[in-house]
């Protein structure tokens, strides 16, 4: 298999684990098996990276470095999967959590396209269309 194979094989998996966060956020199957995608994804990348992490040069510690880490296809598509994994939690995350509050879907289901393509901003508007930034010492104080 190549890394490129793994990448499309790991995004077509993501997209198994959105579709029924975004498409049936209340179905109780939804978040436990985003979960159990997070789980394969997390053993995933241990084994891309164990497998692969000494074949690059690079590191952490210039931008430069880390270009150089990332220049190995391996080490890519695992840091890809590290994404994917993040992402979904994510997401799984903001869905568990509206179901929790009891939330209005206009509330949870925007948030969950943009956590998918763009992860922080995705977990940003939930915070902001749910008042979060009070506790968390942000919002204007009254």
């Amino acid at each position: 298999m190549t890394a490129s194979t793994l990448f499309s094989i790991m995004n077509t998996v993501a997209l198994l684990g959105w579709l029924p966060l975004v498409f049936a956020p209340r179905w109780r199957w939804s978040v436990p098996a985003a979960r159990c995608l997070v789980c394969f994804f997390c053993l995933s990348y241990a084994v891309v990276l164990g497998l692969h992490w000494g074949e690059g040069e690079g590191g952490f510690d210039t931008l430069e470095n880390v270009a150089k880490l990332f220049a190995n296809p391996w080490v890519l598509v695992g840091g890809w999967i590290h994404y994917l994994a993040f992402d979904l939690f994510c997401g799984s995350w903001i869905v568990a959590e509206g179901g929790r509050r009891g939330l209005a879907l206009w509330r949870v289901i925007p948030c969950l396209p943009l956590t998918f393509l763009f992860g922080p901003a995705g977990l940003g508007l939930f915070y902001l269309l749910n008042g979060d930034l009070d506790a968390w010492g942000v919002a204007a104080k009254k």
